[in-house]
């Protein structure tokens, strides 16, 4: 097997500042945007972020129609739900408003009404679908996260729950890619506790998982450069964007949770998240995201207090942080370098530590992180026990696009034992 000699470096323009919400209108303007679809969920159709987008569009005088049915977690349902809604539109630009569901249904929404495909299934990453590559160019994506988590504002990602399966999968081109991510530290004011806490911890494993996935030149050479992934492994440039993603989050991550009013703090964690998404966008995700999709997808009746909805859910960043201690535990001995680095930068003292020690001392501070913010002690504390870990291996398993980026090969045994060292830390 030739294996690859290139990597290559994709991301969204990222504008950063209070009160740049308001400069949206503007912006879509100078494009030549005439008419707009806005993506919102429920419970923040009526929130300032949202009112402040519309406010800056009618003052351009672009037409404007407001999509507030994106669910938290979406569903290939959900997707085409909005996709349906974009197409009958006819609109000339996006604006997506929310949490990373948003910004995802709002790419998707863009990809199926731009480049309509024959089967929904054939944009979606293989095995599960086709995975094939985006034909054209789509249209003007504004992204505004009111979040500190998944960095969607900048990657060419879109993750989704498909129900007959009941596991998650996604659909990954630098295509995809918002135009502009409107990163205003204004539109997290009002995220409760327990979501700063989630969605954070989701930047946290963005920032660790890249930096420790297999390396870009270990991965196979693509027949031609369409075909390089945009996961294409861990690299010099996304290595640097996901440590000082790590370094921020050690200084502020706790602050912003526990002090809402601390506007530096949670100013700087939305950076952490756009700069862990410049890292994982490119670099790709590896164990810890492969496995949250199927112990998102399997939820029974887990409802974390403080999350919108009644159905049951795992938030996604809490679905992920859930394996990460147990997945890195694992992958330490294949870079154990990296894991100290990585464990140093969220502000473990790793004095002494040898690389034999690297995945547990890396457990460790993440294990820190969760106690603090009261996350559940594992997959046991959201309903799962030993009985579930076959179905979990088995919604793991088609994961390819992050699971062989892991650092250390795994299969069916490997993701057993990691699963069963999930289920309690403490």
């Amino acid at each position: 097997m030739q294996y690859d000699t290139a990597f290559e470096m994709a991301s969204s323009n990222i504008r950063f500042g209070q009160g740049t919400t308001r400069e949206i209108g503007m912006d879509l303007s100078e494009l030549g945007v005439k008419r707009v679809m806005v993506l919102t969920d429920p419970h923040m159709s009526e929130l300032a972020p949202v009112q402040n987008v519309l406010e800056s569009l009618a003052a351009e005088k672009i037409e404007v129609e407001l999509f507030s049915r994106v669910r938290v977690e979406p569903t290939d349902t959900s997707l085409q739900d909005a996709a349906a809604f974009a197409s009958a539109g006819e609109f000339d630009g996006f604006v997506a408003v929310g949490g990373g569901s948003v910004m995802d249904t709002a790419k998707a929404a863009n990809l199926y009404s731009s480049c309509p495909p024959t089967d929904f299934l054939d944009y979606v990453n293989a095995p599960i679908g086709k995975g094939l590559p985006v034909p054209g160019a789509l249209k003007p994506l504004f992204a505004v996260p009111t979040t500190a988590g998944t960095g969607s504002e900048t990657t060419g990602v879109v993750i989704f729950d498909l129900e007959e399966m009941h596991a998650k999968t996604g659909i990954a081109h630098r295509r995809l890619k918002p135009t502009l991510g409107i990163v205003d530290p204004e539109n997290t004011r009002t995220m409760p506790p327990i979501i700063a806490a989630s969605t954070g911890l989701d930047v946290l494993t963005h920032a660790v998982e890249s930096f420790t996935a297999l390396p870009f030149d270990q991965r196979p050479k693509p027949e031609k450069p369409i075909l390089r992934p945009a996961y294409q492994g861990s690299n010099p440039v996304s290595d640097l964007w996901a440590l000082q993603a790590m370094r921020i989050m050690d200084e502020n991550f706790i602050r912003a949770v526990e002090n809402p009013d601390d506007e530096k703090a949670r100013g700087m964690m939305l950076l952490a998240a756009s700069f862990a998404g410049i890292g994982f966008g490119n670099a790709g995700v590896t164990l810890p995201h492969g496995m949250s999709y199927p112990v998102s997808g399997n939820v029974k009746s887990y409802h974390p207090d403080g999350y919108p909805g009644e159905h049951p859910l795992i938030p996604h960043g809490m679905a992920v942080v859930l394996n990460a201690p147990a997945a890195f535990r694992f992958t330490a001995p294949a870079c154990p370098e990296k894991h100290l680095q990585a464990a140093e930068a969220l502000g473990a003292d790793v004095s002494g530590a040898g690389p034999e020690d690297a995945g547990e001392v890396l457990a460790e501070r993440i294990q820190y992180f969760m106690q603090r913010l009261n996350i559940p002690n594992g997959l046991s504390a959201v309903g799962y026990s030993e009985a579930d870990v076959p179905a979990l291996v088995e919604g793991t398993l088609p994961q390819h696009r992050v699971i062989k980026l892991a650092p250390r090969e795994v299969g069916r045994e490997e993701l057993t034992e990691i699963f069963k060292d999930a289920l309690k830390y403490w």
